[in-house]
């Protein structure tokens, strides 16, 4: 389960979106407006590693956007072009900011809750609407989606785990100042 901090974040999340979604190819909404929150949701890394949230925002009177977001420790290594900015965490210190689309974890979550919640769908309609047992073939379904991505991507480096080890026994770790290479 993820732990949410009541922390003051320098940027806002949307003070760091609001440059960063119009200049989206895929945005829609009135670019000179600032935007307003709509809402959240949040997924849980496993690992607990990496902060997984998608944002509901709109721009004046655009449609909703979902911006996926993905909060990290350290830079995600060969993601630049997925780098939304970085904002300062008062309890967790430097956070880098990325689009979901291309981080991992964010597609390694959202790959779970899809599979899963279609296991159920598809169970509840073929053995009854009201039968609890799709939803814990719905669970499993999304626990295995998971494996099953985790176990195609590439692993989590030395340096990344040592720096989270770190931060969790409440010592500020030393953050590279580049991107830490993954071992192939």
């Amino acid at each position: 389960m993820a732990l949410i901090y009541q922390a003051e974040l320098r940027p806002t999340k949307l003070e760091l979106v609001s440059g960063w979604a119009p200049s989206q190819p895929w945005f829609a909404g009135d670019a000179s407006t600032a935007p307003h929150s709509v809402g959240a949701y949040r997924f849980d890394d496993p690992e607990g590693e990496v902060g997984v949230e998608t944002l509901l925002v709109r721009h004046g009177d655009g449609p909703t956007l979902q911006l996926p977001l993905t909060y990290r420790g350290v830079p995600l290594a060969d993601a630049d072009e997925w780098l939304i900015g970085t904002m300062q965490h008062s309890v967790l210190g430097t956070r880098w900011v990325y689009d979901g689309a291309g981080d991992p974890v964010y597609l390694q979550t959202l790959a779970s809750v899809i599979v899963g919640g279609l296991t159920v769908v598809a169970l509840m309609a073929t053995a009854g609407i009201l039968a609890n047992e799709p939803i814990y073939y719905g669970l499993l379904a999304s626990l295995a989606a998971y494996v099953v991505v985790s176990l195609l991507t590439r692993p989590t480096d030395e340096a990344v785990l040592a720096a989270w080890r770190e931060r969790l026994a409440g010592r500020t770790p030393e953050l590279p100042s580049e991107p830490v290479p993954v071992q192939q």
